[in-house]
């Protein structure tokens, strides 16, 4: 099961925090878990560190009209989503 990084800025940190319980439904669809960092220096600077177990499931739900508006939305989360993926070497 990789861990995933994903990055990106939210327009409030509040209101993006009270959605906390969404992403626990959210990333439950398609991992075990994940643990929520802010920047020190941007206090609306976000990374989750996901574990996921079907990665074309989080892809499938990341590029879904839908669920991206909500997250826009109700969130405050803007865009560019990073997702970073683990490197073997």
């Amino acid at each position: 099961m990789p861990t995933v990084v994903l990055r990106h800025k939210v327009g409030d940190f509040e209101t993006w925090l009270k959605g906390h319980q969404d992403r626990v439904e959210i990333f439950s669809k398609f991992g075990s878990g994940f643990k929520t960092f802010q920047d020190t220096d941007d206090p609306n600077s976000i990374v989750l560190v996901a574990e996921v177990s079907d990665l074309e499931g989080m892809r499938t739900l990341m590029n879904n009209p839908e669920a991206e508006k909500m997250a826009k939305e109700k969130h405050t989360v803007l865009e560019p989503i990073i997702v970073s993926m683990p490197v073997s070497v």
